[in-house]
């Protein structure tokens, strides 16, 4: 009996190890196999012009209880805050359609709507110092549309970004002309950010109205990007109108997938990417480029997924732009985080959160930086 224990014990073992060497050394053709769509792309139609006049059509939005906005929640000990200048911000949430039964969700998709809704919650939360937080629903691109190169993905993120315009344009028919705004997007929504900025922002009036564009977990070329989005990067932590952006792992870090994810799309300018670098601002200094230990870290959000709920951590995790141009943040975390670390210690998920707190007061300090230059000037 006790040989036979032991038997099933090796064989776990020999599995488990298998199973780490198959994530390890094909990660990426799994997750092909396990996100990517099989089907055609649905062609959709487009949005009518009155849709994001309905209620529905917003997860957080003026006008909600408070209780039922997710923006407006707040992790135990944070403290509420007005912020002066009163900007209104419009925030683009992640990928929370990780199905392969289409290239697109549906915008009635019941797991994809919950998701949506616990990332604005824990990603949104931050500038809910401001006067309005708007975070649209839109029909997002599968996961599977950043792992392949079929063209099918590209028309499900060009879907996508139709849903974002017109949102836009709707939130931005609500702000008074003489208040600022913040832009703000994670994963699926920095990549859409990015060419929101090109469309709408660069070049025009509202360029002078924008805070800061914060374009978190997606790598915002600098090349063959930035020039392209109408503001320059943030250098230093008290400039405003301008651009953050980083993308966040742990340390020994694999990040082959998400670089062949970035090689896989053009920039803005219409340009294959390549290798080229892209933006890294350190969150916990908000300076571009450069490092900080971990006691600059003034509260790390650790999500409760089932409870819908988090506390704030702080002084535990560090934070440094390398040479890649990604942001390391060490050795993983002694963080319950573990469960939703991607492969190559990529910690993708938590891009925001783990410096949730610090990105709060990064808001905070722009929002004010803007308000004195506009005095300044008259």
């Amino acid at each position: 009996m006790a040989r036979k224990f032991l038997y099933v014990i090796a064989v776990c073992v020999v599995l488990y190890i298998l199973a780490r060497l198959a994530l390890t050394f094909y990660a990426e053709d799994l997750s092909e196999m396990a996100f990517v769509p099989d089907g055609p792309f649905h062609e959709r139609p487009a949005l009518a012009d009155n849709a994001y006049r309905k209620p529905d059509m917003w997860i957080a939005r003026p006008g909600m209880k408070q209780d039922a906005d997710p923006a407006r929640w707040l992790p135990a000990g944070a403290q509420r805050a007005e912020d002066p200048a009163r900007p209104w911000v419009f925030f683009i949430h992640p990928t929370s359609y990780i199905e392969k039964g289409d290239w697109n969700a549906d915008l009635k998709d019941a797991t994809a709507r919950k998701y949506a809704r616990l990332f604005v919650q824990t990603m949104a939360s931050p500038f809910n110092g401001a006067q309005a937080v708007f975070a649209p629903r839109y029909r997002q691109a599968a996961v599977g549309a950043f792992l392949t190169d079929k063209p099918e993905g590209s028309a499900a993120l060009d879907l996508a970004y139709r849903d974002i315009l017109a949102a836009f344009d709707a939130f931005i028919t609500q702000v008074p002309a003489d208040r600022p705004i913040v832009l703000a997007g994670h994963s699926q929504g920095a990549f859409l950010l990015r060419r929101l900025l090109r469309d709408r922002i660069a070049g025009t009036p509202l360029a002078g109205r924008v805070i800061a564009a914060y374009a978190i977990g997606w790598p915002v070329s600098i090349d063959h990007d930035l020039p392209k989005m109408g503001l320059p990067a943030c250098e230093t932590a008290s400039d405003s109108g301008c651009v953050l952006s980083w993308l966040t792992v742990a340390d020994p870090a694999d990040t082959s997938m998400m670089m062949a994810a970035y090689a896989r799309r053009k920039g803005l300018d219409g340009q294959p990417v390549g290798q080229s670098p892209f933006l890294c601002t350190n969150p916990l200094t908000g300076t571009r480029g450069g490092s900080a230990g971990a006691a600059r870290n003034t509260g790390t959000l650790v999500p409760d997924f089932k409870t819908a709920s988090g506390e704030l951590v702080a002084q535990t995790v560090p934070a440094a732009c390398g040479p890649d141009h990604f942001l390391h943040i060490g050795p993983p975390p002694k963080l319950p985080l573990s469960a939703f670390v991607l492969p190559g210690n990529n910690y993708h998920v938590f891009d925001m959160t783990l410096f949730w707190s610090n990105l709060r007061s990064d808001f905070a300090r722009r929002s004010a930086a803007w308000a004195a230059k506009q005095k300044a000037q008259g």
